[in-house]
């Protein structure tokens, strides 16, 4: 099987009972209609300047969903081609389950007593999937989005998650070899992009658009113009 490194998928398969986790049975049943719809295939070869994509950004207490840790926000915003559409965005806190340590806090400015009156991830995560429909997600570093994702779309839905999510590391080996772009700030340094409000999943969210905008302009000038054409050129990279 050929490897995509823009096509991230948890393939487990699974039944579910009229209800599962306090979710209704009309989440459950657009969420599997979402993913039986879902042409990803199709987006390898629609030019960049005409893709649609979701950038999105989550927040969480740390780096491992299997030991505990939790999503606390999601923010995203739609991009159509290299235009970004800053009336179109989305954003969430989600209940904490448990205390949020002085570190994240200080980091997020999310605190226990904004977290504890926020709605649960699982009315969350549907509404996030209802604004994504099924769009291309892109993010920064997105292995990170993806592991919290596929576990909590199991966990609450026994459902796999199934969009293609684009990770703009990707882009930035690809059209600036040399730089060494690592970090979301070092991006947008790098690009003149003014960084303001950092580790708030909407802000990080709108500035990782702008280097999508940004990169899809790039790569067009050095003939990558589809996800199909970054794929073979990641392959030589």
């Amino acid at each position: 099987m050929t490897f995509d490194p823009f096509f991230f998928m948890k393939g487990i398969q699974g039944k579910i009972g009229a209800s599962q986790g306090g979710q209704s049975q009309q989440q459950v049943a657009y969420l599997r209609q979402l993913q039986r719809e879902m042409r990803v295939e199709e987006t390898l070869n629609i030019p960049l300047t005409e893709l649609n994509v979701i950038v999105f950004d989550i927040e969480t207490t740390g780096f491992y969903p299997d030991q505990g840790d939790q999503i606390i926000s999601i923010g995203a915003i739609k991009v159509k081609g290299e235009k970004i559409i800053e009336n179109e965005t989305f954003y969430s806190l989600v209940k904490a389950e448990k205390n949020v340590s002085e570190e994240i806090s200080q980091l997020t400015g999310l605190y226990d007593t904004q977290l504890q009156n926020a709605p649960p991830l699982s009315e969350v995560l549907f509404q996030f999937f209802q604004f994504t429909q099924d769009y291309t997600l892109v993010a920064h570093h997105a292995n990170h989005e993806k592991i919290f994702l596929q576990q909590a779309s199991w966990k609450l839905y026994r459902a796999p998650f199934k969009h293609r999510l684009v990770d703009m590391s990707f882009l930035y080996r690809i059209a600036e070899p040399d730089a060494k772009l690592i970090t979301l700030e070092e991006c947008c340094e790098y690009n003149g992009i003014t960084v303001n409000g950092r580790h708030h999943a909407l802000n990080d969210a709108k500035l990782t658009a702008k280097l999508w905008s940004i990169y899809v302009n790039k790569l067009h000038q050095k003939g990558c113009e589809t996800l199909n054409d970054l794929y073979e050129r990641y392959t030589k990279v």
